[in-house]
């Protein structure tokens, strides 16, 4: 099967305007990713899906694929789907842009749940958290799933609600989504298509609207979870990590 790795980068961010080319390090935010990315062995090839000339030049400059779409997606999902619409690819990899961390063996091993499992039409990742304040950040995504791993619902909300601790329980029987999908072609072009449900609207979650319309996503465990870029205070604490020699020699 052939899999492609798709970043969608928006030069826009509410929180952190610029943030994915960004380059205190030495190299653009997006660029910490894509390279990561083409450490994974699953992966034949990865690719920039963005919306802005300042992005493209940023790719360019490091001989990174990049292909420019519509302005008017309202996910990076949707985004993905027009960049891969012509192309050849068995498995899309969606990987957000402000994740220059990502371990490519966390990758690799959401390209071997899809690929094992043939009622699945999407994969994605779990882990569990560190604390009880994580738990209750509606910003933290939560996710519950049945014995065999498929997703029964995510949510901003702590779920499961424990009754005898009166909401909360031991943070450590939570899992916590990770914003990475894995996706067979063909249904990624025509979930694109389909409206958005009344879960996802209420929750602003895209996911919710593969479940509402009845199809399987099948999750993995990871043991850790890795850190995300949303905030300039977490760019810092990024360029700081990425000083310490252990970084460096990781290139």
């Amino acid at each position: 099967m052939k899999v492609l790795v798709v970043i969608p980068a928006r030069y826009g961010s509410t929180r952190f305007p610029a943030k994915v080319v960004a380059s205190d390090t030495g190299k653009f935010l997006v660029q910490h990713t894509y390279e990561r990315a083409l450490c994974a062995k699953n992966v034949d090839d990865v690719l920039v899906a963005t919306d802005d000339d300042r992005v493209m030049a940023a790719c360019k400059s490091f001989s990174g694929r990049c292909v420019m779409t519509s302005v008017d997606h309202q996910s990076g999902t949707d985004r993905i789907a027009e960049a891969v619409a012509d192309i050849d690819a068995d498995i899309i990899v969606n990987l957000q842009a402000d994740e220059p961390e990502i371990d490519p063996a966390n990758i690799d091993f959401l390209v071997d749940l899809l690929e094992g499992d043939k009622d699945a039409v999407m994969a994605t990742l779990v882990a569990g958290f560190d604390s009880g304040d994580q738990v209750t950040d509606p910003n933290v995504v939560k996710a519950i799933i049945d014995s065999a791993g498929r997703a029964i619902y995510f949510s901003r909300s702590a779920i499961p609600y424990d009754r005898d601790s009166g909401g909360i329980g031991d943070y450590k029987m939570y899992l916590r989504h990770l914003g990475i999908y894995a996706y067979r072609k063909d249904f990624l072009m025509q979930i694109t298509k389909q409206p958005q449900t009344p879960l996802e609207l209420t929750e602003k979650l895209e996911q919710l609207r593969v479940i509402e319309n009845g199809y399987s996503i099948i999750t993995g465990k990871v043991k850790q979870a890795w850190t995300g870029i949303d905030t300039p205070d977490q760019y810092a604490e990024f360029v700081e990590r990425q000083q310490k020699p252990e970084a460096q020699a990781q290139g």
